[in-house]
């Protein structure tokens, strides 16, 4: 929205480059979500990553009705004596900086300018999670030259991620489309790291256990990564007195009570009992139509809600069987909401094959085992016959990924239903990889990336024909490392020789 369509120049160079980040300010994203709410959309999860997929949406109508921001960081060419001046400039000719570049001559002076940014940078109009310090001098940055990867004349400074205290006020469980039940802190709320913060992710039942968290305690919360709550620690001497620990047992009693859940041996997770609960419908519904499965634009969780509770959807086939004529009929549709999700759905009958597999939600199957299950059979009647035999020849599947393969094309139900798909004029197609250029090689991506979230990248990667794993092994072709790699993936990586590559030479990788 903010690029100039003409520069405030009266003799413009015949070369301009500008580097900068596409971000949304804080303030368009909550009213961005806001607007998903009205809709019965899914709530975005932060502006790093919409931004990031808005970017790479297909369709440049989505990206033109998103409130998206170039903001300037590097001016190329043409060549400036220092970079103070190179951001003057920008600014002249109609490019927005952060405004926070500043120049200094003491090493003190920069530590102070440290320690004001981190007091002041939760008041930006965007998030921000540390600082560029570099020499000035354009020519002095270029002599020095890069280690590595890494220029010797700048260094990024990173502040710890942001923590503050607030109560436990209840603990909720959440059930997942494979019947997963995972517990949510339910907090006073605080702000941190520029949002308001209600919630945080407690894992399972044993992270409960390990800290202790009670209803009614106070609690340390941090975002990991600036982006997603978590409990650090129990303030134990702040506990009021009479506090129980929290029974995860009798909570899915409680909250499930028509609902069975069991531990199945060496999980920590409890699932729901048997699958053809309601719960698990919505999840099954919601995870066909999310972005990593099929895509189906405007099919989110109150939609999905929604259909359920008027009985249009009572399986994932009866997206295929819906009618213009039911949806309108919805308080929440019209003549072109309707239109537009039937127009979606429809353009889901010949997605790739790897996409639909994924889609189904067989369990233990991931966007990384449907690609190669893709490749093995090349077609979905193929799959369903397959054999242990075969299923076990496919690198990275075993015993209990096969198993659970077969278990569900033994099931009669999923045999119906995947008739029904074909029935309905439902039929994936096999994408060739044999000439993709990553055919062959192995990337584990780790550490945060700006332009995109962990998920895009690794299926930017599959879509050139790469596998992606989630460890470091003698196989493996390169680490992707984004912001704060992990450590152990870095430390093994180097032990093995392997090759570290940073981002830019990852976008590079996949253009």
């Amino acid at each position: 929205q903010n690029i100039p369509l003409k520069l405030n120049l009266d003799n413009p160079p015949e070369h301009l480059e500008v580097r900068g980040e596409v971000i949304i300010f804080k303030q368009d994203f909550e009213k961005l979500n806001q607007m998903q709410a009205k809709l019965g959309e899914k709530p975005f999860a932060n502006p790093r990553n919409l931004a990031a997929g808005t970017v790479r949406q297909l369709d440049p109508r989505i990206a033109a009705s998103r409130p998206l921001r170039f903001m300037a960081y590097d001016l190329v060419t043409p060549d400036l004596p220092t970079h103070q001046e190179a951001y003057v400039f920008l600014r002249q000719i109609g490019f927005q900086t952060s405004g926070q570049d500043h120049v200094y001559t003491h090493l003190n002076e920069v530590f102070a300018e440290i320690e004001r940014l981190g007091q002041v940078r939760g008041n930006f109009l965007f998030n921000t999670d540390g600082m560029v310090i570099k020499i000035n001098d354009r020519k002095i940055y270029s002599e020095l030259g890069i280690v590595g990867k890494t220029p010797r004349a700048a260094v990024a400074f990173k502040y710890p991620a942001e923590e503050s205290t607030s109560k436990v006020r209840d603990i909720v469980i959440s059930i997942g489309r494979t019947g997963a039940a995972t517990p949510v802190a339910i907090l006073d709320p605080v702000e941190i790291a520029g949002s308001t913060v209600r919630h945080a992710t407690l894992h399972n039942s044993d992270e409960i256990e390990k800290l202790d968290i009670r209803i009614g305690d106070t609690v340390i919360v941090y975002k990991a990564g600036d982006i997603i709550p978590k409990i650090k620690e129990v303030l134990f001497t702040l506990r009021p007195e009479g506090t129980e620990p929290f029974d995860y047992e009798q909570a899915l009693k409680n909250q499930y009570p028509e609902l069975e859940f069991e531990r199945p041996d060496g999980e920590v997770v409890y699932r729901v009992k048997g699958q053809d609960s309601d719960f698990i419908l919505r999840r099954n519904l919601e995870y066909f139509a999310s972005k990593q499965a099929l895509n189906i634009e405007g099919l989110g969780e109150k939609n999905v809600n929604l259909l359920v509770d008027a009985g249009l959807l009572k399986s994932l086939v009866d997206l295929y069987r819906l009618q213009k004529t039911d949806l309108i009929k919805l308080e929440r549709f019209g003549e072109l909401s309707a239109t537009k999700l039937l127009n979606a759905i429809e353009g889901t009958k010949q997605a790739p094959l790897a996409k639909f597999i994924t889609a189904l939600g067989i369990r233990h199957v991931g966007a990384q085992t449907a690609v190669a299950l893709a490749d093995a059979f090349q077609s979905l009647e193929a799959l369903r016959d397959a054999t242990e035999e075969e299923l076990l020849k496919i690198p990275d599947i075993g015993l209990t990924v096969s198993e659970s393969i077969l278990a569900y094309f033994a099931d009669e139900d999923n045999l119906k239903q995947l008739d029904d798909f074909k029935t309905l004029g439902v039929c994936p197609v096999y994408i060739n990889h044999d000439n993709a250029p990553l055919k062959g090689q192995s990337f584990v991506v780790t550490g945060t990336l700006t332009d995109m979230g962990r998920e895009e990248a690794e299926d930017l990667l599959r879509e050139k024909g790469a596998t992606v794993t989630s460890s470091v092994t003698k196989n493996t072709t390169a680490l992707i490392a984004g912001a704060k790699p992990g450590a152990s993936k870095v430390t093994k990586a180097e032990k093995l020789g392997i090759e570290i590559i940073s981002e830019a030479e990852f976008r590079e990788l996949i253009k």
